[in-house]
């Protein structure tokens, strides 16, 4: 495994991190995450891979995802060899400064840990004052409660605003942008990339493999996390006419370099500076594969014939106002 450090700070990730959307009780969420004792199996060959990153959130699988990573971790790697990431947004009161301190201690009591390594904001929130959020976030910092700071998905203004304001006052500025980013969803390097690079915020996206579709050369396959993931059907599906022609030169480059087309995808992650891609993986081989990618080297002339096809999506990702209370699944095709 290699390794890199998250932003400005002294954090030193593995460049995978594990997606632990995968775990937890199913049916609070999805229908296809694993339970407690296969959720384990998958994170303890993480750990056998050298893999120390695992992000997480307080509304995946209701608690339960942070439940089964926090016993996980705590019978099978030492506190200070693994770097947790959480998130917070979809829960009442969003990122209002009440929120947050009731958010935290709930997510590290799921964990069983007494700090997080990174809290992300796992939204921008419309409701509630840039200052209250990053004021909050600060003083979690300085109660030893969180290491460090990250945002997810939101638009490119929305980002530097936060930054700004945190800069202002002295406080905290996020280390991290966990985005939406991979061979069929490029809309934030118009913008979010960018300011990020400008500010020295790494990148760990979620959705490397678009939900499966960069890891295979068909479309659909009988999966149940296939048959039954309506978001990623809400993500993806619209675009499978333009996209499969992406996903065929993914093919192309797994057989020129006879590898895995997952492995292509993870290799261009690399290729653009992404520090660690998100795998949400159900299966200890994914992250076989995964780890795999460390060996697969593309040339400028491969990250060309990879993006030529691409053309420009709807925002998937970035939300333009706060759902309903309660919603979790934004983009979930009805």
């Amino acid at each position: 495994m290699e390794y890199t450090k998250l932003g400005n700070t002294d954090i030193e990730v593995s460049k995978l991190c594990v997606g632990c959307m995968s775990f937890g009780k199913a049916g609070t969420m999805h229908d296809w995450t694993l339970d407690e004792n296969d959720s384990e199996k998958v994170i303890k060959h993480a750990l056998d891979l050298g893999i120390n990153f695992f992000d997480t959130a307080n509304g995946y699988s209701a608690g339960t995802s942070e439940e089964y990573l926090g016993r996980a971790l705590k019978k099978n790697i030492a506190r200070d060899k693994v770097v947790i990431a959480s998130k917070v947004y979809f829960n009442e009161g969003r990122l209002s400064r009440p929120a947050i301190m009731r958010e935290i201690d709930g997510t590290l009591s799921r964990l069983g840990t007494d700090y997080l390594d990174l809290y992300i904001i796992h939204r921008f929130d419309f409701d509630t004052p840039i200052e209250e959020t990053m004021e909050a976030l600060h003083d979690l910092v300085k109660a030893g409660k969180v290491r460090a700071i990250g945002a997810s998905a939101m638009y490119g203004y929305q980002f530097y605003n936060m930054q700004l304001a945190a800069k202002e006052h002295g406080w905290t500025q996020f280390s991290t942008m966990e985005n939406h980013y991979n061979l069929l969803y490029r809309e934030d390097e118009r913008e979010l990339i960018p300011i990020c690079r400008q500010m020295n915020v790494s990148l760990m996206p979620y959705s490397p493999l678009a939900a499966g579709h960069l890891t295979r050369p068909q479309w659909n396959t009988d999966t149940l996390r296939s048959k039954t993931d309506r978001v990623a059907m809400g993500k993806y599906d619209r675009m499978e006419e333009y996209d499969m022609k992406i996903v065929n030169r993914v093919n192309e480059l797994a057989q020129k370099y006879n590898c895995k087309m997952s492995q292509i995808a993870i290799a261009w992650q690399w290729a653009k500076g992404i520090a660690s891609p998100i795998i949400g993986a159900t299966k200890a081989s994914y992250l076989d594969d995964a780890a795999g990618a460390l060996n697969v080297k593309l040339t400028a002339e491969d990250i060309a014939y990879l993006e030529e096809m691409y053309v420009p999506h709807p925002i998937v990702g970035a939300i333009d106002h706060n759902p309903a209370q309660g919603v979790m699944l934004l983009d979930e095709k009805k």
